[in-house]
């Protein structure tokens, strides 16, 4: 991503994939690490499972997102549990796209399952990726890419 590149923001419970994502993003090395607190790099706002997870701290996320020109919901299709509730996207001021993570271990129905969870919860659009073989990457890298022009065109 360019310098001037989108904010991004990504949510999600705790071991879904964000950090991994914001790995990707941002052109690193991926290594396995838990985020401890909100983290800002480069383009991209990295945040703790639990900030989703505990509704006390959910307010640090819509505090944090109005820095964000685009935030990501992240889930895990092997979670049973659905951090989203129906509308949440409604709780953010800028757009909000969806991710299911870990296609690579999913069945299509877990993976079906999490798309329809981000649909309920309101993104507009849902991505699905592999951290790990690469699937889905290039579409969402694709499609941030697009958002950054069309920001850029407007500026």
């Amino acid at each position: 991503m360019c310098a001037h590149a989108i904010k991004i923001m990504l949510i999600g419970p705790t071991a879904c994939g964000k950090t991994t994502l914001c790995q990707i993003v941002n052109g690193e090395k991926i290594q396995n690490v838990k985020t401890q607190v909100i983290y800002a790099h480069g383009n991209t706002i990295d945040t703790p499972g639990e900030y989703l997870e505990n509704r006390v701290l959910m307010n640090a996320l819509t505090t944090t997102a109005m820095s964000a020109d685009l935030v990501i919901f992240v889930v895990d299709p092997l979670s049973d549990h659905c951090s989203y509730s129906p509308g949440h996207v409604s709780m953010f001021s800028c757009p909000v796209i969806g991710v299911v993570s870990k296609i690579d271990l999913a069945t299509h129905d877990e993976i079906q399952r999490a798309s329809d969870l981000l649909y309920y919860a309101g993104v507009a659009n849902v991505f699905l990726v592999s951290g790990i073989t690469g699937v889905g990457i290039k579409d969402l890298m694709n499609y941030l890419a697009d958002v950054n022009e069309q920001r850029e065109t407007i500026q």
